[in-house]
């Protein structure tokens, strides 16, 4: 069995800039993605354009050209594939890690198919979107019911109810308008989220007082049927009932908690956020290391790519015993 230097679990963004940062220094690696290259962008909405501008989500110093002013979903894919191919990484895709355990100064990566490898560093960059909050309710669990969206056409011409009010709920809800679906927002609070992209919210707002997207605010999902979900006033306890040929819950995703217990990483009981030093990224387990939006707990409005690609140079800069330059915690996004 080799024995690799650096072990990356996550092959995003974040992972990807980590064997990059790996491979200059010359150290051998391999990357383990439970899915394809850049699995979570992927499984984004098809039309969807990144927040960020296209120079603070490149990795590995190559430019990322693009036909507008906001990447899309297809360019990204193309371009980190691209990326992953010059630096020759080391890949190892739909292998789903199990859990890691250090014996001495070495780990082993365990894998859901049985195989295992062994490294003397291991990064976890495993992200939050494979991790769907969940409501809680009877009924979340049918057929018709989905915490991920992806194109419009499916949906033409039925009734669909969308949970959640912060970007992917707000870019759906447009997207499903526009294509003829009677679109039906529902949010516990009064308004949609402050995070929403700036220019989104003067475009919803408007189609919400022309009528062409209902909203329900103050308002909470208490149960799903097959045609149908039963709702309730967080404020006046009035229950009600709304037709629904299709329930989509973007309330949101967190890191794999389990997962990262089972590699001995402890955690906070309420955030989530897994014990790690704020400059070099080390967990409580030393040689093994947190890597981009997985470090954010419950908070993954905090970390982003543009930020979360800047922990791989420090990690490795620790790894080859460097000086580690300091990571902009939190950054502004325009």
């Amino acid at each position: 069995m080799q024995l690799y230097d650096v072990i990356i679990i996550g092959g995003g963004p974040c992972g990807l800039a980590a064997g990059i940062e790996a491979a200059k220094n010359g150290l051998s690696h391999l990357i383990l993605e439970k899915g394809s290259i850049t699995e979570s962008i992927r499984r984004y909405p098809k039309l969807m354009r990144f927040f960020s501008t296209a120079e603070n989500i490149e990795i590995g110093g190559i430019p990322f050209p693009i036909s507008g002013v906001k990447a899309t979903r297809n360019e990204a894919l193309q371009y980190y594939r691209k990326v992953a191919a010059y630096y020759k990484l080391n890949t190892k895709v739909f292998t789903e890690v199990d859990r890691v355990e250090k014996e001495g100064e070495l780990f082993t990566v365990f894998t859901t198919t049985g195989d295992t490898y062994s490294a003397h560093r291991v990064i976890m960059a495993t992200g939050y979107f494979d991790k769907p909050r969940q409501l809680g309710i009877p009924g979340e669990d049918l057929p018709h019911v989905s915490h991920y969206y992806d194109e419009p056409f499916r949906y033409s011409f039925t009734k669909v109810v969308i949970v959640g009010a912060a970007n992917s709920a707000v870019e759906a809800a447009l997207e499903l308008y526009r294509h003829d679906v009677d679109v039906t927002v529902v949010h516990r609070r009064e308004d949609f989220k402050p995070t929403v992209k700036y220019w989104l919210i003067p475009d919803v707002k408007n189609r919400v007082k022309e009528g062409k997207i209902k909203t329900q605010f103050n308002t909470r999902v208490t149960r799903i049927e097959p045609h149908q979900v039963h709702l309730e006033n967080v404020e006046t306890g009035e229950t009600s009932v709304l037709p629904a040929d299709f329930v989509l819950i973007l309330s949101g995703y967190t890191p794999d908690a389990s997962l990262l217990r089972r590699c001995g990483i402890e955690l906070d009981p309420e955030t989530q956020i897994p014990a790690f030093d704020k400059q070099t990224f080390e967990t409580n387990v030393p040689g093994l290391y947190v890597c981009g939006t997985v470090l954010a707990g419950i908070y993954t409005e905090k970390v982003f790519i543009e930020n979360g690609r800047e922990h791989a140079r420090a990690i490795l800069e620790h790894i080859m015993g460097k000086e580690v330059q300091p990571v902009k915690e939190l950054i502004d996004r325009i």
